[in-house]
């Protein structure tokens, strides 16, 4: 397995990442200035994946309204498999566990079935579906919740 270096985007790295977000998600990715006015205000994190130097993934994570929430989260495909979405999602809990918040929350499309099982192996469940959540396309989400008044499964 590839050894991953986690650490936090800069403005540099946001052209990169609506690119990407185009790339991986089509219609229904944010907008690069929608990307830049979320990362100066500040309340969100951003996080790279990392190998050797090369920026390979991302996440997107932090309250959304009163609960703390994965938001966005991306590998560009030669890497999918290969433990850097397990290691971002790792981070995105383990900052949820240090900001002692008693669950997390993400929402994922149903048809990403390489996801939604990733988000299992951490013990999310299924909360609800929101129906026609991706636009324009009209896909459903799952709403997905894990409690976190227990360690976080790791494999690093």
């Amino acid at each position: 397995m590839t050894s991953w270096s986690l650490r936090d985007l800069t403005a540099d790295d946001l052209s990169w990442m609506a690119a990407t977000d185009r790339e991986i998600f089509g219609t229904q990715a944010w907008s690069e200035s929608l990307i830049r006015q979320d990362f100066a205000s500040g309340l969100t994190r951003y996080r790279g994946a990392y190998t050797a130097d090369t920026l390979v993934a991302y996440a997107v994570y932090g309250f959304a309204s009163d609960v703390f929430s994965l938001l966005n989260v991306a590998v560009i495909p030669q890497f999918r498999g290969q433990g850097c979405g397990r290691a971002l999602v790792e981070d995105f809990l383990r900052e949820a566990q240090d900001l002692r918040q008693p669950e997390a929350w993400l929402e994922v499309a149903v048809s990403n079935h390489a996801a939604i099982g990733l988000y299992r192996s951490f013990g999310f469940e299924q909360v609800r579906v929101r129906k026609r959540y991706y636009q324009p396309e009209g896909e459903d989400a799952l709403v997905m919740r894990v409690s976190l008044d227990r360690d976080v499964p790791t494999t690093l």
